[in-house]
């Protein structure tokens, strides 16, 4: 693989503590965010993550696969409520990564662990709550993530217009933004929204080094940006999905377990039967037209950022009358 240099430069508290060359991070999917995908990602110069969902001895063939396609940077996602074993965090540890995020459940878990051992730690948050709870627990950075991405969510949704800014506001830690983060104009308007560096969940399912089958990559293609819902939120954990015939059933009721179609996920992935389970995708795949590959999506990116930068100030202001 052939890296991308970026034509211009970044330098933020994200790149300097990650040690990339451009803050674009790739959402660590269990069953999506596999060696190829990871490795292209940091071969563009961006951040890859190997999901740590799997059980140990997965992620560390996913680790070891990974490092063979590329000798960049990488790190690894501890979803906290889904770790089978604690004991993969010494592995993590053994394997040399540097840098982990986590999610889903209590910073306070795993945070000192991982800080102890001088691993940098960023900690996905839904509301400013969690993200004061995670800078008190040590974190080095937050992922701010809005109700309009994909996945499981939390109950009392916030958007990224809204969560960015608020957050931002009150604490003084490095930023991610993840939800509705596709290119250029979105990462442009996250910065301006107090973010240092954005996360593709969508957009990255999309791309040319994504392992899910064709039909699950040609279903982001062709949703409208009203193509999602939030579904199992009378189970106390919503969860945004593509509206199909399996899961449309599910958009108004009150009853029954949405998430039992969970099971069957492979059949989804792997085998690319729409219907078969739940197709976690956010509201951003109305805006994504094309499955691209990783270093190309990343190099639009980065480009569409800069102009956008360049051209806001032109277009918008003007000389002050004398």
């Amino acid at each position: 693989m052939i890296p991308y240099v970026a034509q211009m430069i970044f330098d933020n508290r994200v790149t300097r503590l990650l040690g990339v060359d451009i803050p674009i991070v790739q959402a660590p999917m269990g069953y999506i965010a596999k060696p190829p995908l990871v490795a292209a990602v940091a071969e563009a110069g961006a951040v890859g993550l190997v999901p740590g969902s799997l059980g140990i001895d997965e992620v560390r063939d996913d680790i070891h696969r990974t490092r063979d396609l590329t000798d960049r940077k990488f790190g690894v996602n501890l979803p906290i409520a889904f770790v089978r074993d604690i004991k993969i965090v010494d592995m993590i540890l053994e394997e040399g990564i540097t840098f982990v995020t986590t999610s889903a459940g209590s910073p306070e878990k795993l945070t000192k662990t991982l800080k102890d051992a001088g691993l940098i730690v960023f900690h996905v948050v839904p509301g400013l709550k969690g993200a004061m709870k995670a800078v008190e627990s040590g974190v080095d950075g937050l992922v701010v993530e809005g109700s309009e991405g994909a996945g499981f969510k939390n109950l009392r949704d916030v958007t990224s217009m809204v969560l960015l800014p608020l957050i931002a506001s009150r604490l003084d830690v490095p930023i991610i933004a993840a939800g509705g983060m596709a290119d250029g104009r979105s990462m442009a308007a996250a910065f301006s929204l107090g973010a240092e560096g954005v996360q593709m969940g969508t957009r990255m399912v999309a791309s040319l080094e994504s392992p899910v089958h064709q039909n699950m990559k040609q279903a982001v293609v062709d949703a409208e940006e009203t193509d999602t819902m939030m579904i199992n939120q009378h189970n106390g954990k919503p969860v945004r999905v593509l509206r199909t015939e399996s899961t449309a059933k599910f958009e108004l009721s009150l009853e029954g377990d949405p998430m039992s179609l969970l099971g069957d996920i492979l059949a989804l992935y792997r085998d690319g039967d729409i219907n078969a389970s739940l197709p976690q995708l956010g509201q951003v795949a109305g805006r994504i037209e094309a499955i691209q590959p990783v270093a190309e999506i990343i190099r639009q990116t980065v480009a569409e950022f800069e102009d956008t930068l360049g051209k806001l100030a032109h277009k918008y202001l003007v000389d002050a009358p004398v």
